[in-house]
């Protein structure tokens, strides 16, 4: 049968969209609906009010040196987990420096806070456990909690109460899980404010829970660079902490930090059960050599002077009173700012990036209580004279985004 040249030229009919081509399409017209769409972004050139890097410490020569030397010495990545042959001397050296630094017994370090916390909660878990989170818990925490198999209960934010009548629950319940424990942060990273850990770790002591506390931003940015030293519970053998190695300390990775009596039997228990420390490739030696000496620049000076710039961005956006009743004072290193709604906070923070200032954008789902935000970070390398003028463009731009 011959076929005109009309009919060949016409275009075949399009063929219907495959299932995930229709998901991903749909998923990208929710989240542009919704304001939520996001890209990779940069804070080069700018002044940056929005990275984790709260000591200056990434740029550091020293770190940035320290780190060259352990390329040098062990080249450029580990090879292989850590109990095959990726265990190198840079990680045991690390992990003697956290020792010291928080004064708790043992550490083991991962390859990110990520992974720390997804590892130590999976070996913790199964079967018989009941993991209490904090409704603000990161999402690795929460990850973690989901993965681990244990039945996962959550506590209003900060409310020891709540968690109180969690644990009675379980202790009365027909049922109850015999291995317990309460998953906080020490400084929670969106509204910035802290755990009560000394009440939280006599509480769980009460019921024979285990209390995990996430210091991700706490390590190396505030009092005593601990929260758990400062609180007093570096010896505690029921608190468990983690930490990242990459906000503070501005390089890469995570550790699980252990004190007390168990320390060490809870450590082999990790290294035999953790399956992100098991199955990972261990942390690359420049990131481990570079944590190694951030540790030694994170010091009582240090700290002052984040200390000194966090107050400062806090009581100079307070100052004014159309901006005092939307500023979170944080405990740490990070403030917030609340914005009436999403689009209000992407377009201050674009506004702000175009005079050459970063700040964080957080809105839904990146919060917990779906109240759109920037996020401004202190650091302690910023020059105090140059901040206070930046932090002045700040509010007022904040003001003419919603004027």
């Amino acid at each position: 049968m011959e076929t005109s040249l009309e009919s060949a030229r016409e275009p075949a009919p399009a063929a219907p969209a495959q299932p995930w081509g229709r998901w991903l399409g749909d998923r990208a017209r929710v989240r542009a609906a919704r304001g939520l769409h996001r890209t990779e972004s940069s804070r080069e050139t700018l002044m940056d009010l929005a990275s984790n890097d709260y000591l200056g410490l990434s740029g550091h020569p020293e770190v940035r040196r320290a780190a060259a030397d352990a390329v040098h010495r062990y080249g450029a990545g580990a090879s292989a987990s850590r109990v095959a042959t990726g265990t190198l001397g840079v990680h045991r050296e690390l992990e003697a420096a956290l020792c010291r630094y928080t004064r708790r017994a043992e550490a083991l370090v991962y390859s990110s806070g990520y992974t720390a916390n997804l590892g130590l909660l999976q070996a913790l878990g199964g079967p018989g456990s009941l993991f209490i989170l904090d409704a603000h818990a990161h999402a690795s925490l929460i990850d973690g909690a989901r993965l681990s198999g244990a039945r996962v209960e959550t506590s209003a934010h900060n409310d020891l109460a709540d968690v109180a009548r969690l644990l009675e629950a379980n202790r009365d319940c027909t049922t109850p899980a015999t291995r317990v424990a309460l998953i906080v942060e020490s400084v929670y990273s969106v509204l910035g404010d802290a755990s009560d850990l000394a009440a939280a770790a006599e509480l769980c002591e009460t019921h024979q829970a285990l209390l995990v506390v996430d210091e991700a931003h706490s390590l190396a940015a505030t009092h005593q660079g601990s929260a758990l030293r400062a609180a007093g519970l570096a010896d505690s053998s029921h608190v468990l902490a983690t930490c990242t190695l990459s906000k503070a300390l501005g390089a890469q990775g995570g550790a699980v930090l252990l004190g007390g009596g168990q320390a060490e039997a809870l450590r082999e228990h990790l290294v035999n059960t953790s399956r992100t420390f098991l199955f990972d490739t261990a942390l690359a030696p420049a990131s481990a050599g570079a944590a190694v000496r951030a540790l030694g620049l994170a010091d009582a000076g240090t700290l002052a002077r984040l200390g000194r710039n966090a107050k400062l961005v806090h009581d100079t956006l307070a100052a004014d009173p159309r901006l005092a009743l939307r500023i979170e004072k944080g405990a740490g290193a990070v403030h917030s700012v609340t914005m009436p709604d999403s689009a209000s906070a992407v377009g201050a923070a674009a506004s702000l990036r175009g005079r050459g200032i970063a700040v964080a954008c957080f809105r839904p789902p990146s919060v917990p209580d779906g109240v759109s935000r920037l996020r401004i970070t202190a650091h302690a390398d910023h020059d105090p004279d140059a901040l206070l003028e930046t932090l002045h463009a700040i509010a007022r731009t904040i003001l003419e985004e919603e004027s």
